[in-house]
């Protein structure tokens, strides 16, 4: 169960046992706020507008100094920053519910690689295709720089796309890696692209936004649940 404010000074006094996580709708704040919601782990959802760049401003400077959401407080005051951070350290702090496959398995090194893949090589790529004039040197024109990583995004989509198992990564148990799966594919506006060409992580997906834990959490952070029933696996929904 989750509460939702702005910014302000209600969201920087801690309750008793209860995270606040510091997002936007739509950013990598779902991936925590999924998570959570599957955990079945209270939490205060405390809006920091990306549009109106909130988390440029002094206070939320105080929580992350990167100035990138999500940050997540825990019950001591401490801050945690980094999804892939917070989330492995919520299933360290909450193991009663498993999100990955058991320890010293080859289903868990294959679900923590490509996690760190999809950090690593995918979710830093997205600042860059959504701010590419943060980055393109004075000789190279932002757009052209834009439509290159671009490129590169689909290229690794189209790697986690064939190690798919379906329909889940792994098969048919769910993890948590699917959620960052079903997260980060919603971004770079690339909605007509996805069904033809990456059809199993459209699968993954939609299978995640139809997960009890999961459905109001993603239809406030993406909007509708497709309204058929799940995907087979090698055909994704428009």
């Amino acid at each position: 169960m989750s509460t939702k404010s702005r910014v302000t000074e209600t969201c920087s006094r801690q309750e008793n046992n209860v995270y606040q996580l510091y997002g936007d709708p739509g950013s990598g704040s779902a991936t925590v706020e999924l998570t959570l919601s599957e955990l079945g782990v209270p939490y205060n959802f405390c809006e920091v507008p990306l549009e109106t760049e909130a988390h440029r401003s002094t206070n939320f400077e105080k929580l992350n100094p990167q100035k990138k959401v999500p940050a997540l407080v825990c019950s001591d005051g401490s801050v945690i920053t980094e999804s892939v951070a917070i989330i492995l350290w919520l299933l360290e702090s909450h193991p009663s519910i498993q999100l990955l496959p058991v320890r010293g398995s080859s289903e868990r090194a294959q679900a923590l690689r490509w996690l760190l893949f999809l950090t690593a090589d995918l979710y830093q790529l997205i600042e860059i295709i959504d701010y590419p004039e943060r980055f393109a040197p004075d000789s190279m024109d932002a757009e052209a720089l834009r439509e290159k990583t671009t490129v590169i995004w689909q290229d690794r989509w189209k790697i986690v796309e064939q190690n798919i198992t379906g329909p889940f990564l792994l098969g048919k148990d769910f993890c948590v890696t699917d959620i960052y799966i079903a997260v980060v594919s919603r971004w770079a506006k690339l909605a007509q692209w996805r069904p033809g060409n990456i059809p199993k992580v459209e699968a993954v997906a939609d299978a995640v936004s139809r997960r009890p834990a999961c459905r109001e959490i993603w239809k406030r952070n993406f909007g509708r649940i497709p309204a058929k029933a799940g995907t087979s696996l090698g055909v994704g929904d428009s």
